[in-house]
């Protein structure tokens, strides 16, 4: 009978151990595979707020900075193109911004300069129609 014990004693420590290292190893697994899901370095850097100094920009002026690889472009307006403002309603799908207002338009840009400050316009300088670029060209009248 103690033969019998010391057997079972010896395959329980065996089961025992054999059951650990399991489980170590499939916390470690599950712990690799869990961390696939946070972002990695590179799309955290993409992803993250652009800083650009603007105090040196003058009226009509226009700094590009780039944020998650697109040309974001930062125009100072003048003084004309703040007053001209209004006169672009007709043109604009939505001129005051009160489609869909809370999907779109946060509350600080619902006003005629649909920014924080009239005088600062910021936008994605990407075309919605074929994904380019344009020049920007910031004369008064219709542009070529």
């Amino acid at each position: 009978m103690s033969i019998e014990k010391q057997v079972d004693s010896g395959r329980r420590g065996l089961l025992v151990a054999t059951c650990a290292a399991g489980g170590v190893a499939g916390l470690a697994t599950a712990g690799a595979f869990i961390s696939t899901f946070q972002p990695s370095e590179r799309a955290k850097a993409a992803g993250a707020p652009v800083e650009a100094d603007i105090s040196d920009l003058k009226p009509g002026e226009m700094k590009v900075v780039e944020w998650r690889g697109k040309p974001v472009w930062i125009v100072k307006r003048t003084p004309e193109m703040v007053a001209a403002l209004p006169k672009h309603d007709n043109e604009l799908a939505d001129p005051h911004s009160e489609r869909n207002k809370d999907e779109y338009t946060p509350e600080y840009a619902r006003n005629e300069g649909r920014s924080i400050k009239p005088e600062i316009f910021v936008a994605v300088g990407i075309c919605t129609h074929l994904g380019c670029s344009p020049s920007p060209k910031f004369q008064a009248g219709p542009q070529p």
